[in-house]
């Protein structure tokens, strides 16, 4: 009991998923926490996964999406620092977590889905652009959304293995920098096409 009120289930799930996933692995930013705790994972699966929306790796959603690992969102709000101020961008793998994550930090949050953002441009401007899922490559239109030294913070895949990878904008381009290996669901949209090899 929490100040003498029942403490269901799921926010004892997720008190735990904090202490014993998050804070031991290094995500320990109150901010971060505060969020992940002020968002129900369960109500972002459907109804015969919620009793595994706090363990420590993806959650089938169905027609092949996933919400990822509950790691993989805390170093993503680490590496990303969203301010109040941030202009957030969002390609939601399919759960619509990570938006509501986002939210937490800024209010203007746009979320898009995968196969918006890997076909032509849009708006622009935006100081952070997150991505819900692991991807072999930052399409140009989807790049050219960010501000000039805007942050990008998404999975990433090479040679099979996915890592946590963070970005800036500079002179128009975008460098990843990869962080940490972990398990991050692929987003089939952004696989590299596939060239002759002999």
């Amino acid at each position: 009991m929490v100040n003498d009120r029942p403490v269901d289930g799921f926010t004892a799930a997720r008190r735990a998923m904090i202490d014993s996933q998050l804070r031991v692995s290094g995500v320990n930013e109150e901010a971060v926490l505060t969020a992940i705790n002020g968002v129900a994972r369960e109500a972002h699966v459907p109804a015969e996964a919620q009793a595994l929306a706090y363990i420590d790796r993806a959650v089938p959603l169905g027609e092949g999406r996933f919400l990822a690992a509950p790691l993989f969102y805390g170093r993503m709000l680490s590496e990303a620092g969203a301010r109040a101020d941030d202009r957030i961008l969002v390609v939601d793998g399919g759960s619509g977590y990570l938006p509501a994550l986002a939210r937490k930090f800024s209010d203007a949050v746009d979320v898009i889905d995968p196969a918006a953002a890997t076909s032509g441009t849009g708006t622009g401007g935006y100081t952070l652009l997150l991505i819900d899922g692991a991807i072999e490559e930052l399409p140009a239109g989807l790049a050219s959304r960010l501000a000039d030294d805007g942050r990008v913070v998404t999975g990433l895949v090479e040679r099979g293995v996915t890592r946590l990878a963070c970005g800036r904008k500079a002179g128009g381009n975008v460098a990843l920098l990869t962080l940490a290996e972990m398990g991050i669901p692929l987003l089939p949209e952004f696989a590299r096409p596939k060239g002759w090899s002999f």
